[in-house]
Parts: C-alpha cells; structure tokens; sequence
C-alpha cells in the first residue's frame, strides 16, 4: 500500500489558544528537568486548567544568564462564548501555580521571557513576584527588567513582563497498532521527528486515552472516546469503529505557535510512525467542528 493508503481521509481538529513562552534556567541539570518536567507534566486543557510542554533545550551561550537551560511552552484555552481578556486573566492564574509550585521552589532556577513579537505581555509582580510577601524588589539583569523574589535559597528570578500570544492547539493523529512493542515504537519515533520541528510541543507525548466532547458525566469532563477503544469492539458491535486486527490507537497531541508549525510537525511524526512495523493505519481525531474552527486534512499534508 502506497504511504496515502495507509492514511485514513479524515482530519483532524484543532482550536484556537493562549500560550506563553519562556525560557527556564538552573545551575544543576537534575534540577533543571525536574523544573521543565514538573512545570509541564499535567495536560490540562481537557479539565479547563493549562498545560504545558518542553520544546527544547538549550546551551549555556543560548540562554541569558549563560546557564542551561530549556524552552517550555505554556498554553491556555479560549473561551468563545466570553472576552478574550477573562480568558486571558484566567490563564495568568494558572500560568503562576505553575511558575510557584513547580520553578520558583526549585533551587537556583529562573524564567526569562522567549517570546519573540507578542500579542500582549503579562506582568508577573501580581501573582508571582508578591511571593516575596512585598519584599521582592525589581532590577535590571543580563539586559532584561527581573523580578528579585527573596526566597530561603537566594534567589528566584522572573523576567518582569512574559509575553503571550494565540496559536493552535489540539492538532492530533492516532496510530492504529497491531501490537503493543509499535505503540511504543512508533510513538517514540513520532515524537522524536516532531521535535525537530520549531515552535511546537506535545502535552500528552503517547496518549493512551482519546475523548470525545460528548459524555455521560460532565462533571468529569470529556470521557473515552468509546467507538475506538478495542477492548469494547465486541460489545458495540457494529458500533465499533476500531478496524480489523487493530489492537491499540495511541494519540499524539500537538500544540503549536502557528497552524504552518503544527502542519509540518503533524507530518514528520506521521511519516515516522508509518515506518514502525505493526502500524496499519494513521487517523485523527476530530468532532464535527465542535472543538474548533482548525480542520487539517491528514492526506494534503503530504
């Protein structure tokens, strides 16, 4: 079968965000991806929270205190039905449980802005820097206005001003798998061509739970999309949409600065999961434009 066959003619639906994106530093490496990966670890959209993910690291003369560093992408939902600026104040709180809770208390960290042209920016005293309990006090270091928060290992260090701005989140393709050494194959090998691409991350890396908006219990928010799990194919019947001999349908979720970056990332991890012995068949998710106004055509990526 030609790489087009293997493609199902669908698309796959994506939505409008909020993100931020910055620059986190450390003296220790262990401390650092401890940061990244803390800050990052919970995909949260789905629960009407943020989320987050690594996009990629850094070397000590990219970085500007010339420590280590990485590159996290922070991103909140938009909300259709309000202003822009509710959602947006709702994302500044969100985005400073994560900066407090998961980088500020680790020792000798700090966050700059890596924001090139953005929408707005967002002053991080308010939430962040009144961690200092109105001892905190601003300063100008390595070329940039920093907040200086007082903390029980001196110093934690915040860029004054984060910028944000809107790009597209949701962008997704399933991997139909015959058995469980190519879910993890493929989705490794995925994710790796993913990353090679720029301004891109992925807030669930291998997903093993696809939703739907649709569900029995909305105060859980959106439960399993229930025609593609495969253990429930012989009770649906011809309700089941998982195809002969597929076994698992893991999801790769991307979230992206531009619908041209997400394009060209959904297209690398595809053609490297198509390579993975075990992969039938490349899908996506998608929910009759009720999730967002982005379609993106699996079969004209390529």
């Amino acid at each position: 079968m030609t790489k087009k066959e293997l493609i199902e003619e669908t698309y796959a639906e994506a939505f409008d965000g909020i993100y931020c994106r910055v620059i986190v530093t450390a003296s220790d490496e262990v401390v650092l991806s401890k940061a990244a990966l803390h800050a990052t670890a919970t995909p949260s959209i789905v629960i009407g929270r943020i989320e987050g993910g690594i996009e990629k690291r850094l070397i000590e003369k990219e970085t500007p205190d010339q420590r280590k560093g990485v590159v996290l992408q922070f991103w909140g939902g938009i909300d259709p039905k309000k202003p822009f600026s509710e959602s947006l104040k709702k994302f500044e709180v969100e985005l400073s449980y994560r900066i407090r809770q998961d980088i500020l208390v680790k020792p000798f960290t700090a966050v700059f802005d890596a924001l090139p042209n953005p929408l707005g920016r967002i002053d991080m005293m308010e939430r962040v820097g009144h961690c200092g309990d109105g001892y905190e006090w601003v300063e100008t270091r390595h070329g940039r206005e920093v907040i200086v928060v007082p903390i029980m290992v001196p110093n934690f260090i915040i860029e004054r001003f984060l910028g944000y701005a809107r790009g597209v989140m949701g962008a997704n393709f399933w991997i139909m798998c015959q058995t469980k050494e190519a879910v993890m194959e493929a989705g490794k090998k995925a994710l790796e061509a993913i990353h090679k691409a720029s301004g891109v991350i992925t807030p669930f890396d291998i997903c093993s739970a696809g939703s739907k908006p649709e569900t029995r219990y909305p105060w859980i928010g959106p439960t399993t999309n229930h025609p593609y799990c495969p253990s429930l194919k012989k009770r649906l019947g011809e309700k089941s949409k998982v195809p002969k001999g597929v076994k698992y349908i893991p999801e790769i979720v991307i979230n992206g600065v531009t619908l041209e970056a997400v394009k060209k990332a959904m297209k690398a991890g595809i053609e490297a999961a198509l390579t993975v012995k075990g992969v039938v068949k490349i899908s996506a998710g998608n929910y009759g434009g009720k999730l967002g106004d982005y379609k993106i055509y699996l079969r004209e990526l390529f």
